[in-house]
């Protein structure tokens, strides 16, 4: 019985040792499908919404929000947080209906599915800072990191912290907090 599971476990270990084993890194496709399903949030596709809002402010990531809350957003850009966004009809239409079919409630990204449950505060917010999510992941910052930061400013001022926020993701290995170093829970 002995010499049974020698043979046995031998098998075992050169078969495992026979499946190739290859590196991927996280930009390339096969990583990128099997990160969609297990963490982070969409990559911005609409070269429209890149550009109209990425002029103004980091253009953040349609799986951030419920679509419900970026047709709040949308509808109010006369007063978009204190200044005038207004677009053209045409542009307006076309970013919303990108930003609803994108949206967190809407994608199959586990980081996205997070950012679309509700609770009771929030349930008429359309700030991404303001979102059950958000709040949890970043209970344990301290105030003074961010708002009395000077690189930083904001809580909304993802791309200060997070390295890699602009390619839609917000990994804990690629946040560097300025004047603070490398962060981590």
């Amino acid at each position: 019985m002995k010499g049974r599971n020698i043979v046995i476990s031998s098998i075992l270990v050169l078969s495992v040792a026979s499946i190739p084993f290859v590196w991927s890194d996280d930009d390339s496709e096969e990583w990128q499908e099997y990160s969609r399903h297990s963490t982070g949030v969409a990559k911005i596709t609409n070269p429209v919404y890149l550009q109209e809002c990425g002029d103004c402010h980091m253009a953040y990531p349609a799986g951030l929000l419920p679509a419900d809350a970026w047709q709040r957003v949308m509808n109010g850009l006369e007063d978009h947080f204190g200044d005038n966004a207004e677009l053209d009809p045409s542009t307006r239409k076309q970013i919303t209906d990108y930003l609803i079919a994108n949206s967190a409630d809407k994608s199959d990204y586990r980081r996205s599915q997070r950012f679309a449950k509700r609770d009771k505060k929030s349930n008429d917010n359309m700030r991404i800072t303001e979102t059950p999510y958000f709040r949890h992941e970043h209970n344990e910052i301290l105030a003074r990191l961010v708002i009395t930061n000077k690189e930083v400013n904001s809580f909304s001022n993802c791309n200060s912290c997070h390295q890699k926020a602009e390619q839609a993701s917000f990994k804990e290995r690629d946040i560097l907090i300025p004047g603070y170093g490398r962060w981590d829970d």
